[in-house]
């Protein structure tokens, strides 16, 4: 696995696997981080994926001895450590599925979506519905997730004006990512439909349902089923 290790002020290193965002460079975002878990530096304060780079939290105090500057003892341990990266180790991705009800108050951009790409509405659902989906990162809000494998078909600029309020739950799309909104947030994405599952519970000790390498699945319901599924988790 080829990478870089630069310095990102006195008290964090990134580490770089690729300059551009797919596949194998979020397989190597993985591969790291289930690294650093399972052999977590004493030094560690965290660590933070992302599309193509993992940054690393360090201890300066902790590590201040023998002359040797924090960051280049940091650099050190981690070219030792990444040695025992092994493209074999990756975790088998899990396979989430999202019910999504497209349009009408849910969805109030889907007719945009569909006239910006010379497309019906119903051909903007059935192509974001059968995309091979990735989660590439979690970040932006807590639990949201950046989804890559969307059709360029059916990708959309963000809004020239950001909505001050989207309801929790919210499917959207931003030039060739759609993602969902976990929480009530302000955002620009342009608005396809909505999930009755919810993503981010924090009462749970994991409260995020959806993690860095999922695949996922969006799955069509109808309004009826939406409130269904809505009062059977009330």
């Amino acid at each position: 696995m080829d990478y870089t290790l630069t310095p990102l002020g006195d008290q964090a290193i990134v580490i770089t696997v690729s300059h551009e965002i797919n596949e194998e460079a979020q397989a190597n975002v993985r591969l790291i981080s289930q690294l650093l878990d399972k052999q977590r530096p004493y030094w560690m304060v965290e660590y933070i994926p992302a599309f193509t780079t993992v940054t690393v939290f360090y201890h300066p105090v902790v590590l201040n001895k023998d002359g040797i500057l924090p960051y280049e003892q940091v650099k050190k341990n981690l070219e030792e450590l990444l040695t025992l990266v092994e493209s074999g180790d990756a975790a088998t991705p899990r396979t989430i599925e999202i019910p999504v009800c497209y349009g009408g108050e849910f969805g109030p951009d889907l007719e945009f979506v569909a006239e910006h790409n010379n497309l019906t509405t119903r051909e903007v659902i059935d192509i974001h519905k059968s995309g091979d989906y990735s989660v590439y990162m979690i970040g932006f809000a807590p639990g949201f997730p950046f989804i890559g494998g969307m059709s360029e078909k059916i990708a959309a600029p963000r809004r020239n004006s950001p909505r001050l309020e989207i309801p929790e739950r919210t499917v959207g799309i931003a030039g060739k990512q759609t993602g969902v909104y976990p929480i009530e947030t302000p955002g620009g994405w342009q608005l396809i439909g909505r999930t009755p599952k919810r993503l981010f519970t924090p009462e749970q000790e994991i409260p995020s349902l959806l993690r860095a390498g999922d695949k996922i699945i969006f799955k069509e319901i109808s309004e009826a089923e939406y409130q269904s599924w809505e009062e059977s988790s009330s």
